[in-house]
């Protein structure tokens, strides 16, 4: 695909999993990153709900699927820290992963020359009509996650409504 994809009539949410950000200690990048180039893809969106690690992002994260939206990212809480239970909190809510997804970005981030982007916990897949994707905390991070998306975003929601291969 080339240039950016339209995701004109379709609706997303972003939750940001930050014990620091949602303290306030520095701003959220992550979710600003993300807001800013969904919407530049036609995407209705909020701004980012910023929750810190732990119990509020389930919370978060089932909050935003009851809204119904097309796509749910989330930055943050991927890593192998003992707070990072992103991934833990995001699983019971898939219903099928899409396991090549998290791996694209995990790849990405490789080949951007981040050999640490393996340490990514991040999962993909799709809870009800609603595909979920993790994405990591880091800035770089977030723009290679979003460089796949843009690959595959239009096609994959295509798909989530019953569109053809």
């Amino acid at each position: 695909m080339s240039g950016a994809p339209d995701l004109t009539g379709r609706r997303a949410a972003v939750v940001t999993c930050s014990t620091r950000a949602a303290a306030g200690v520095y701003p959220d990048r992550g979710g600003a990153l993300i807001v800013e180039a969904l919407r530049g893809w036609g995407c209705e969106v909020a701004d980012p709900v910023v929750v810190p690690d732990g119990p509020a992002v389930g919370e978060a994260l089932a909050a935003a699927l009851a809204d119904g939206p097309d796509l749910l990212l989330t930055t943050g809480g991927t890593g192998l820290t003992p707070t990072d239970g992103t991934p833990e909190a995001t699983r019971p809510l898939l219903e099928r992963e899409v396991p090549g997804l998290a791996e694209a970005i995990r790849a990405r981030g490789v080949a951007q020359g981040i050999p640490t982007a393996v340490l990514s916990r991040g999962l993909a897949g799709l809870a009800g009509r609603t595909l979920v994707v993790n994405l990591p905390g880091s800035s770089g991070g977030v723009k290679d996650a979003l460089a796949v998306l843009a690959e595959v975003l239009p096609h994959a929601l295509d798909q989530v409504r019953g569109g053809d291969h």
